[in-house]
């Protein structure tokens, strides 16, 4: 079967399996181990992940943080209305991009009220079904953001109904504290898995770890709809990297991408890593799947992805999709927990095949 056919990233996966809540503790998940060059499958728990990678390796982390963006407001007339903030701050003209779940239609003008104080008019309707609405008093609206909304977490898990639980296991350890660190819809889930212990075994090893920020938008849920992957419009997201991640990330020689969202960074920026200095805000929409040759790594580490997903087709382009669904369903027969709060996956790629993936691109 074509790799350019959706339907070829089809895989069946017993619903049993979607995990509902994370392991505890965190680096307790199973991690598969597929070393390329041998062609061997290894099972394990992440906990010994210091073991598989050789010393002095680089791992490259999204430190980007999950904000909590689900609102519930209601109309006038008291009916339900739920929010979903896409950004944490207003643009430039105050307004916040969002979308907007309640029965019946919606128009500008519209008013969705929250608090005595605080209520929202939608100000802008796009042609894609997104809005922009405009916060009554925009000093109350992070009091509400942290104290009332609640965590985004996928219609996978428990029909995307959240609680306190995930407001912490829905985020990474090392998730940035700083203004433009926070801006997530979603986790780099494949960073939940880690704790300090981890940190410290890998450190033992000269094992360092540097930081890209990528926030996660809502096309990560988008299914692929074209038949032919090649023509599904890929999302857009930002992304930050400073100057002396920059330069460390390069100046490596075995670089572990932690998630697809911290290869995606580094594959956009690749091309032009020698004039690339670091410190400014970029956008990608990257799209990797097989026929895209992937450059920048030596092994990803990486959550189970869903069936016909462009994660899928990413994890396919480092290994081909034969071998990225025999993975697959080797971790089905033994059990592996999928999706955000499942398991992990660490694939070795072959060095021969990364070193003529770099001369390729450098000349």
């Amino acid at each position: 079967m074509s790799d350019h056919l959706l339907k070829s990233y089809h895989y069946e996966l017993p619903s049993s399996l979607i995990a509902q809540r994370p392991c505890e503790p965190r680096d307790h998940s199973r991690l598969l181990i597929y070393n390329e060059k041998e062609d061997t499958i290894t099972h394990e728990h992440f906990y010994n992940l210091p073991q598989f990678l050789p010393a002095g390796a680089k791992l490259v982390l999204n430190n980007s943080k999950v904000f909590p963006c689900r609102l519930i407001g209601h109309k006038p007339t008291g009916a339900k209305v739920e929010i979903f903030l896409l950004k944490k701050h207003a643009d430039e003209k105050g307004l916040f991009p969002c979308l907007i779940k309640s029965n019946g239609k919606k128009k500008l003008g519209d008013k969705i009220i929250f608090t005595e104080d605080l209520f929202a008019t939608i100000r802008e309707v796009s042609l894609s079904g997104g809005y922009r609405i405009e916060f009554s008093h925009l000093s109350l609206v992070h009091t509400i953001i942290e104290e009332e909304a609640k965590i985004p977490i996928p219609p996978y898990i428990r029909s995307g109904e959240s609680d306190e639980r995930d407001r912490e296991n829905y985020q990474t350890i090392y998730a940035g504290s700083q203004k433009e660190e926070e801006g997530s819809v979603a986790a780099p889930t494949a960073g939940l898995h880690f704790t300090e212990e981890v940190f410290k075994n890998l450190a033992k090893k000269n094992i360092s770890k540097n930081f890209v920020t990528l926030h996660v938008g809502l096309g990560t849920f988008l299914p692929v709809k074209s038949e032919d992957i090649r023509e599904h419009n890929m999302h857009s997201e930002h992304y930050f990297v400073s100057p002396n991640d920059w330069d460390e990330i390069c100046s490596s020689e075995f670089r572990v991408a932690v998630g697809t969202t911290s290869l995606r960074v580094l594959e956009s920026l690749w091309p032009e890593r020698k004039e690339y200095r670091g410190g400014e805000m970029k956008e990608t929409s990257i799209f990797l799947h097989p026929g895209v040759e992937v450059q920048s790594i030596s092994a990803l580490l990486t959550n189970f992805h869903l069936p016909e997903s462009t994660l899928l087709m990413l994890v396919s382009s480092l290994i081909g999709r034969d071998k990225t669904l025999e993975l697959y369903r080797e971790a089905v027969a033994k059990e592996y927990r999928f999706f955000s709060y499942g398991d992990a996956m660490l694939i070795l790629r072959d060095p021969d095949k990364v070193k003529k993936a770099s001369l390729s691109q450098s000349q």
